[in-house]
């Protein structure tokens, strides 16, 4: 009987953020490997808010995935099979390996081996992974934080939101977070040790709840929605301020492009920088930042949450609930052993 391989699929394209019908399941045998191939038995998928621009048909900075290809995505597993000579069976690996059980691969798609033997294997797609490494090079290389400067961040609670606070108050900073609820509001105050916290839902003045909680001014804004809520953040940047730009999630549809306040006069008169910020931009820089990530988080100084769903039935809906804001942490889908 022949193996089969359990695959999520795009079946059609979304104009806004894509739902659990634009995706497929489907089954794909395994075939014998060729030469100069490994195949890697996932153990987790990763669900990014940055899949709604991997499918979408504007204009981004990757190719969409096209109709009937298994859905891009991160993953994490374990080579079981190899006929290359640079990838042994028993190897963990992070690539780009899809929505999908296994993954045959010629080596063009491994992101990293894994090293961090003392943490779980989940960690890797998210703290010690594109999450964290976005997190910690964003705010340095863009935000350029000084001690005793005031940070902000939108999406606080969130898998980089989180870590972006955390690093801050490591590197010194005060630091307010903007999150969508209580119990997100009490995690940022609570567990990732933001000075302050604002809820934008239940705030009645949003630019009013910013100057209050930033009297001194916004001197680095890390933006992870655009929308509304940087509407409210950008008129109270400091002389001097940087913004770092690493996701647009607010914002439902990019065609036709949105209204909204200007952005210049904010920028000239406080001689303040924008600038966007992705991560496959910088993956020369990604072990060392991950060997930084994993000390603070082996010496307790820096913490996550993941939500783990169980099971490759759970993908075709997980990136419309991440933009229903259902998860609290790192979105990760289980479809292998926990140490695969």
């Amino acid at each position: 009987m022949t193996a089969m391989n359990r695959q999520v699929r795009l079946r059609s394209r979304p104009t806004g953020i894509p739902q659990a019908d634009h995706f497929d399941l489907a089954e794909a045998p395994l075939g014998p490997l060729a030469e100069g191939r490994f195949r890697v038995c996932n153990a987790y998928l990763s669900v990014d808010p940055a899949m709604r621009g991997w499918v979408s048909a504007v204009g981004n900075y990757s190719k969409p995935v096209g109709i009937g290809e298994v859905m891009r995505a991160f993953a994490v597993g374990r080579v079981v099979e190899s006929r290359h000579p640079d990838y042994a069976v028993g190897e963990r690996l992070v690539g780009m390996f899809g929505w999908q059980e296994f993954a045959d691969a010629d080596g063009k798609d491994v992101i990293r081996r894994v090293r961090e033997d003392d943490q779980p294997l989940s960690t890797q797609l998210g703290v010690l992974g594109m999450n964290g490494v976005t997190a910690l090079l964003g705010l340095t290389l863009v935000g350029a934080p000084q001690p005793g400067e005031t940070v902000v961040v939108s999406t606080a609670a969130g898998s980089v939101g989180a870590t972006v606070g955390q690093v801050a108050k490591i590197l010194g900073c005060r630091t307010v977070g903007i999150a969508g609820g209580a119990a997100k509001v009490q995690l940022c105050r609570e567990e990732f040790g933001y000075g302050a916290a604002i809820d934008y839902k239940a705030a009645p003045d949003l630019s009013a709840a910013v100057a209050a909680a930033c009297p001194a001014g916004v001197d680095v804004y890390f933006d992870n929605t655009a929308g509304p809520v940087s509407d409210a953040v950008l008129p109270h940047l400091a002389q001097g301020a940087r913004v770092v730009v690493c996701g647009t999630a607010a914002v439902a549809h990019w065609d036709p492009p949105p209204t909204g306040p200007r952005v210049e006069r904010h920028l000239l008169v406080k001689r303040a920088r924008m600038q966007g910020f992705l991560y496959f931009d910088h993956v020369a820089q990604a072990d060392a930042a991950i060997e930084r990530l994993a000390g603070w988080v082996r010496e307790g100084r820096l913490r996550y949450r993941e939500e783990i769903l169980d099971g490759l039935e759970q993908a075709p809906d997980a990136i419309a609930g991440l933009y229903r804001g259902e998860n609290l942490g790192k979105r990760l889908i289980r479809v292998g052993p926990a140490e695969a």
